[in-house]
């Protein structure tokens, strides 16, 4: 499973992150930034969440 960010959509409201912590950093502006794509075996469930928080849909995961 990949985690994906679309950065033209991301509005910098850093909900991502909280969920996904060791998926998705914060840059010094407030934007995501994906510290992987490909999501490691446990952490489906927070990548899931990390996509579903994100009020402008900038974050998608692929099989």
């Amino acid at each position: 499973m990949k985690l994906l960010l679309d950065s033209t959509r991301c509005q910098a409201y850093g909900l991502c992150q909280e969920p996904a912590a060791d998926l998705i950093e914060i840059d010094e502006w407030g934007y995501a930034q994906p510290i992987r794509s490909i999501v490691p075996e446990g952490s489906e469930e927070a990548a899931a969440e990390a996509v579903a928080v994100c009020p402008n849909s900038a974050l998608r995961l692929v099989k």
